[in-house]
Order: C-alpha cells, then structure tokens, then sequence
C-alpha cells in the first residue's frame, strides 16, 4: 500500500505530455484564429520552445521507468498490437512532428498554409497521444481500480486544467492580449469543478472494488485528504490566474509561472494516487 510515489517518472511522463498537448492546442488555435500581427505569431511560435522542453523532460523520466534508457527502444517492438508501444509511438511521433515544425517555422520555411497544417496535424496527433497514455490502462481488466471510466476523465482533466494555463502562460510571454484569453481561465475552471465531482465518486466505488486477498480502499488510505491536497493546489493556482483579471489586469509572469507550477504539483499528487490504486484481481475480484 502507498500513494504510487515509486512511479514517479511515469507520472512526470504523463501530466507532462497531456500539459504540453493543452498548451499546444492553446498556442495552435491562438496562431490560426487570433489574428496576430506576423511579428507577434513569431513570439507566440517561439515561446513553443517550452513545450519541446517539458516533453523532453517527460520522456527522459520516462525512460527511467526502463531501469535503462536504453530499454526505450524495445518499447516500440510491437506497435499496433501493444498498448504501451503505441503510447510511446504515438508520443514520439507527436514530439517529433511537433519539434521539427517548430523548427522549420522558427526559421521562416513553413508557408502559411504549410504551417496550419502543420498546426492541425500536431493538435490531432496531441489529442491521440492522450487517449494512447489512455488506453495503457483502461483497457487491462485484470487492474479492476484503472478498468474504468475515472482513467480516461482523470487524463483528459489534466489536459484541460493544466493545458490552457500553459498556453495562457506563453501567449502573455509572447505579449498576447485580447478577450478571448479570457476564456481560457473558464475552460480550467469547468475542469475543476468536473474533477471536484469526479473524486469522491471515484473515492466512493474503491470501497465495492476487491478481490479475495485485497481491498481497493486501504490502496491508498489518505485517498481522500491526498485528493483534498491536490484540488487545493489546483484552486489555489487558479486563484493566482484569475484574481488580477477580476481587478482589471493581467497577472504578471512570475504569478503565472507560479500558478503553473501548483498546477503541476496538484496533477502529480492525484497521478500518484491513480498509480497507487494499482492492483490485480488476484483469485476473485468483485465490484
């Protein structure tokens, strides 16, 4: 029993990567919407460079889960037939598709029409790369405490708390301002308040989840002060992001960073419950 804090390079790997696919979705539509003028689309393309850089470091701790970097290369033997190969597939590929658009649209070499597509292309492959991390683990039915509906919310709630903070957080560096930045706050918040539901219904079917030797409850005992930590880092984070905005002006940088970084904080303790809640059916498994 724990709060899966021994998996901690897979938790980096996955609240990291559905972040960076928000953020991303965040910037892309900024680009293809928002009308900027080409000087700030320059800005807003570079302040990519975050992106690439969180992802990185979520592969790198990935791959410490391997025991060996190395290893990382078998994880690919068996694409399409392998859920967590086509997770790592589908994130390299998202990484790589990404990345090298980026760079051709750093240095000028992308056309406008070339480079939305590019856009398009990397928000789908995002969205793709999320529901791969997804189906790592909702599709093992011998895990009755990941076998459902909670995992795939979980992910995608992070993508929709953590994701538009991110973009936000880049389109202010990059001098973005406007009204519809505005919706971004509304998108975290309606992502809370679903999450705020989501926990105790999750907290509340462990206790009809067990199998002969094993009790999904006591898992993880402080499920549910654990779970009252991490929507306190997340509120307290959307506090930082929305307080300046209700007195007329845009919070600062280092305000934003910070409400980021207590974004992260909340995800990695609720990741850390969802792989503490590990267990197999055992001989019987009951719900």
């Amino acid at each position: 029993m724990g709060s899966g804090w021994h998996e901690w390079p897979l938790m980096i790997f996955t609240v990291f990567g559905q972040c960076v696919a928000g953020g991303f979705i965040v910037l892309a539509l900024a680009l293809m919407k928002g009308q900027l003028p080409r000087e700030q689309q320059q800005r807003v393309v570079l302040s990519m460079f975050a992106l690439w850089v969180l992802m990185g470091i979520g592969f790198i701790a990935s791959t410490l889960h391997l025991g060996s970097p190395m290893r990382a290369f078998n994880s690919l033997n068996r694409v399409g037939a392998s859920s967590l190969s086509n997770e790592i597939a589908s994130g390299a590929v998202f990484f790589a598709v990404g990345g090298i658009g980026w760079l051709l649209a750093v240095t000028n070499k992308l056309s406008c029409a070339l480079r939305s597509v590019w856009l398009v292309v990397t928000m789908v492959l995002g969205v793709v790369f999320v529901w791969m991390m997804v189906r790592v683990y909702n599709t093992i039915d011998t895990v009755p405490t990941w076998y459902r509906i909670w995992t795939p919310l979980s992910f995608f709630l992070t993508l929709f708390i953590g994701g538009p903070l991110l973009g936000y957080l880049l389109l202010c560096w990059a001098g973005v301002q406007g009204w519809a930045l505005r919706l971004l706050p509304a998108v975290s918040l309606a992502a809370l308040a679903v999450s705020v539901v989501v926990s105790p219904m999750q907290g509340v079917e462990l206790a009809s989840i067990h199998s002969s030797i094993q009790q999904a409850s006591a898992l993880v005992p402080e499920y549910g002060s654990l779970m009252a930590w991490r929507i306190g880092a997340i509120v307290l984070a959307l506090v930082c992001w929305v307080a300046p905005q209700l007195k007329g002006y845009q919070p600062a940088l280092p305000l934003l960073s910070l409400a980021f970084a207590l974004v992260l904080v909340g995800e990695l303790i609720g990741r850390g419950v969802f792989y503490g809640l590990h267990m197999t059916v055992g001989m019987a498994v009951a719900s």
